[in-house]
């Protein structure tokens, strides 16, 4: 015992002696000389009051109510009473407590088998049924229900395409392939394709549009591609190729484009390759930044300041 209170001395005196050396830890960040991190910094300086936790006042809730239930499971008392009878064999005496739950059905994907089935006429004539809508001419297909899950899951709630298959077969119980998933993307934007023309049109169309690209990881590990988007105040319109401006016009906005660009001032959409636009206007989101830094840069500087305190032009 004696020689564990001398090591425990020994490690105190060791931390004591390395901690003029050492950084402050993270949860001493808030302690007197301690500057607030920037995203909290520029919060405060614009007047931003500090988020409570938990639900913010305005934001959609999803309170829990009593309502009548979709079935009823009746549960009764097991084993034996005091007096050792079986309660197996006890009267009932009506519902003691209720309690209601709610959850996801467990039951795997049915299997459909559809029989279009031959019928003759009194004429003598023969007419087959019609295939129902969403089965293919095919021995063999996936539903489109379970299609339209996949394309959910992987277009609007971002799953990887092998958690998809994953969650598929854990929820639904059908196995899928990564072909098939990749198929029902497709299927998707061949749906979706006359919509996407007219978006792209109205956009083209625009006085002003705004226009952005950001990296996006894409492939085999390390390869990478950028989405571009175009926007305005109604439409938005996205699109996955290369930063070349080959690939800025086989997305056929910009060389029609009359009105003016709003970008981050990248020099592909200063080319002379088009021809029609009306001029360039850097993003004010970027001009601020740019102005932020320069008041950060230069805090002796005077700057200007708009009513929030924050620097302006």
């Amino acid at each position: 015992m004696r020689e564990l209170r001398e090591q425990i001395a020994e490690i105190e005196r060791a931390a004591s002696r390395n901690s003029g050396n050492s950084s402050m830890p993270p949860a001493s960040d808030d302690l007197p000389g301690r500057s607030q991190p920037r995203k909290q910094r520029r919060a405060a300086e614009r007047g931003e009051k500090k988020r409570n936790r938990g639900k913010q006042p305005g934001a959609p809730g999803a309170a829990m109510r009593w309502e009548v239930p979709d079935r009823i499971a009746d549960h009764y008392a097991q084993g034996a009473c005091g007096c050792g009878r079986d309660l197996s064999q006890a009267a009932d005496a009506g519902v003691a407590r209720s309690y209601q739950q709610a959850e996801i059905r467990e039951a795997p994907a049915e299997r459909v088998r559809h029989d279009l089935h031959e019928s003759r006429c009194a004429c003598g004539r023969e007419h087959v049924a019609a295939r129902p809508p969403g089965v293919p001419d095919a021995p063999l297909s996936i539903g489109p229900r379970l299609r339209a899950l996949a394309v959910c899951l992987v277009v609007f709630q971002h799953v990887a395409v092998q958690r998809c298959r994953d969650l598929i077969a854990d929820v639904a119980g059908a196995a899928v392939s990564a072909g098939f998933i990749h198929s029902c993307l497709r299927a998707a934007a061949d749906l979706a394709a006359d919509v996407v023309r007219l978006i792209r049109t109205l956009i083209t169309a625009a006085a002003v549009a705004g226009f952005d690209e950001t990296t996006l990881r894409s492939g085999s590990a390390g390869d990478k591609k950028y989405v571009h988007g175009a926007f305005t105040e109604l439409f938005s319109s996205f699109w996955l190729c290369t930063r070349s401006l080959e690939s800025m016009r086989q997305a056929g906005i910009l060389p029609a484009f009359a009105g003016v660009v709003v970008s981050d001032r990248y020099q592909n959409y200063f080319h002379d390759s088009w021809e029609h636009i009306a001029g360039n206007q850097a993003c004010l989101a970027h001009i601020l930044r740019d102005y932020q830094d320069c008041a950060e840069t230069y805090p002796e500087a005077v700057w200007p300041a708009g009513r929030s305190g924050r620097c302006a032009a």
